[in-house]
This record gives C-alpha cells, sequence and structure tokens, in this order.
C-alpha cells in the first residue's frame, strides 16, 4: 500500500515539475484570507484569460522544482500557496493576479517564474504592467505602418503642389 501512495506522489511531482518547466510565466501567491467567493472570481479570471490556478502541498511543489531544475523558486514555497501558470501568455499570470490583489488585500505575490527565471514580486508587477499580447502587436502594427503612412502623405502633398503650380 505505501508504495502506491509513494508512486503516485511521484507521479504528482513529475506532472507539477513539467507544468512548471514548460510554462511560460508562473506566479505564485498566498491566497490565506480571501472568501470562496472571491477565489471563484479570481479562478474565473485566470480561466477567461488563459491561466491554470493549482493550490499544491508545499513539499510537492519543492521536490518539482528540484526536478525541473528550477532555482530561486523554493524560497516561496511557505504558508498557503497557490500556483498560476499559463502555457502561452507571459504576461496574463501577472496582469490578473494583480489587477485582482488591487481589490483583494488578502492575496500576495511571493514570486515567480518569467521564461524559466526567477521573478521576485517588484519583476511580476513590472510584467503585470506592460501590454497584453493584443496590445502589443497593436503597438508593433501602428510601427510598421507609419514609413507607408508618412510616404503616402509626402506623394499626396507633392500631387497637391504640381496641381496648385499648374493651375
Amino acid at each position: 500500500m505505501e508504495k502506491a501512495i509513494i508512486a503516485k506522489k511521484q507521479e504528482e511531482v513529475s506532472y507539477v515539475a513539467s507544468q512548471l518547466k514548460d510554462a511560460a510565466s508562473v506566479v505564485v501567491v498566498d491566497y490565506l484570507g480571501l472568501t470562496v467567493e472571491q477565489v471563484t472570481d479570481l479562478r474565473k479570471q485566470l480561466r477567461d484569460n488563459g491561466v491554470q490556478m493549482k493550490v499544491i502541498k508545499n513539499t510537492i511543489l519543492r521536490r518539482a522544482v528540484k526536478e525541473a531544475e528550477i532555482e530561486g523558486l523554493d524560497a516561496t514555497f511557505t504558508g498557503p500557496t497557490a500556483v498560476l501558470y499559463s502555457q502561452d501568455e507571459v504576461i496574463a499570470p501577472a496582469k490578473v493576479v494583480s489587477e485582482f490583489a488591487k481589490t483583494a488585500d488578502k492575496l500576495s505575490i511571493k514570486g515567480g517564474l518569467i521564461e524559466g527565471k526567477y521573478a521576485d514580486v517588484e519583476e511580476i508587477n513590472a510584467l503585470a504592467k506592460l501590454p497584453d499580447r493584443e496590445g502589443l502587436l497593436s503597438m508593433l502594427l501602428s510601427v510598421l505602418q507609419a514609413p507607408v503612412r508618412n510616404t503616402a502623405l509626402a506623394v499626396k502633398a507633392v500631387a497637391e503642389a504640381k496641381e496648385q503650380g499648374a493651375a
């Protein structure tokens, strides 16, 4: 019986390690003091943004980061811990939890990972202030369109000047 339990826990550690290793970003939070309604609301917001939230025992998390060879994150595994991660979006976990923390003072960010590297609370908050993927793409599109727009305006101005000179 005991071997089955150990095997199940090792399987859980391996699963958590693979999720953390493959995640674009991870945010570790302390959720102690949040009401059930607040946690439900947070989970909904996270799900809507493609972010998963898991409450995992600290011992499992410590073993998982060791197995995944992630450094620095194990210091955040104290007290009640929830792990928020996204496989695709780097900014989404930080942005959602930072916005939510403004209304829920009991929620606190402990640290996280940004593309596999440890990030402290200040780095997570700085990441949350960046525009999301759509915002960055629209900024890029605007920058790429500027030279074409400026050239079109210059050609139009030259054509208008020639029309006025011919008249």
